[in-house]
């Protein structure tokens, strides 16, 4: 959520935007720590003789816990499972990881807001990696993992539970609704990962992320994904100053040398309690969800704020 005066308030409208916030950072990092691997992979780069791409990649890469058939002997660390995320074996990697993250995630992040869509990615991509450490080594061998395919499985399966009969155009021709294609990927996960066929691709840790995007969408239509944003979200604001109320808490952080001389103006502050309670609900639920009532609020806050713009 973010804090406003009466100065800088900025509503924002919602509609459709083709890079929201949460997509267009994903796809930033990425690139940037891509073209970071390169430089290190060049071999240029050396500590006390040793190339720091091998430092890298024992830091930063997925390891199993038992460590893996590997010459670069890393082991297993708590952040892998977050950093893996952001590091891709070539050019076709990244490039497939990232186009099918934006083209199914545009749309989700538009319909559920940044802050739950942000959410869910980052857990399918954990749950990838734990099914990855946990689960793959009953089927097939593992070794050192990277690649943001558990966090874009777990966009898949979202996507087709929340958008099922939205055609995708297979090969830019062949058109086919979002439930069969995603479906389709995911059995031929499940064939490879039971036959142990397609070595060097982590399949079941892309059914960790797919099964992570489902159940997100089943317990989000249930309502317990906004209950839950909510609860942490009064719980983060009492834990900040429970000696003031929130708009006390909000008026003395956008006004701090004001903090002796006076108190937030009562109107003003149930004006602002409403515009705030509008834009957390953008933020969890996204713009769409709003009520006509709702958009109009917003809209007149806009108008009474920039009354020179429509």
């Amino acid at each position: 959520m973010q804090n406003f005066s009466r100065q800088n308030f900025r509503p924002q409208f919602g509609g459709f935007s083709f890079f929201p916030p949460v997509i267009k950072n994903l796809l930033i990092i990425n690139i940037a720590v891509f073209f970071v691997q390169i430089m290190l992979e060049g071999g240029f780069l050396t500590f006390q003789g040793e190339p720091l791409i091998n430092w890298f990649a024992r830091t930063f890469y997925l390891w199993p816990l038992g460590g893996g058939a590997s010459s670069l002997h890393g082991s297993f660390m708590p952040w892998q499972l977050i950093s893996y995320m952001f590091l891709h074996g070539d050019l076709m990697h990244l490039f497939f990881n990232m186009i099918m993250l934006w083209m199914f995630g545009v749309e989700l992040e538009n319909t559920w807001g940044s802050r739950k869509f942000l959410i869910m990615y980052f857990v399918a991509g954990i749950t990838a990696g734990l099914a990855n450490l946990l689960i793959a080594p009953l089927f097939t061998s593992v070794g050192p993992t990277i690649g943001a395919s558990g966090g874009v499985y777990g966009v898949l399966a979202a996507f087709a539970m929340v958008f099922p009969d939205r055609y995708i155009y297979l090969w830019f021709f062949v058109p086919m609704r979002a439930k069969y294609l995603i479906a389709g990927l995911i059995l031929l996960e499940v064939i490879y990962s039971v036959l142990g066929t397609r070595h060097g691709i982590a399949h079941v840790a892309h059914l960790g992320g797919a099964v992570v995007g489902g159940v997100w969408v089943l317990l989000d239509k249930a309502g317990n994904i906004d209950r839950w944003l909510a609860r942490r979200q009064k719980s983060r604001t009492s834990f900040s100053n429970p000696s003031q109320t929130p708009h006390e808490a909000r008026f003395y952080e956008l006004n701090p040398e004001k903090k002796e001389h006076r108190k937030p103006d009562p109107q003003y502050d149930e004006a602002q309690k409403r515009i705030d309670e509008i834009l957390d609900k953008i933020s969890t639920s996204g713009y769409s969800n709003l009520t006509e009532e709702e958009k109009r609020i917003l809209l007149d806050a806009s108008k009474h704020i920039h009354p020179d713009k429509e």
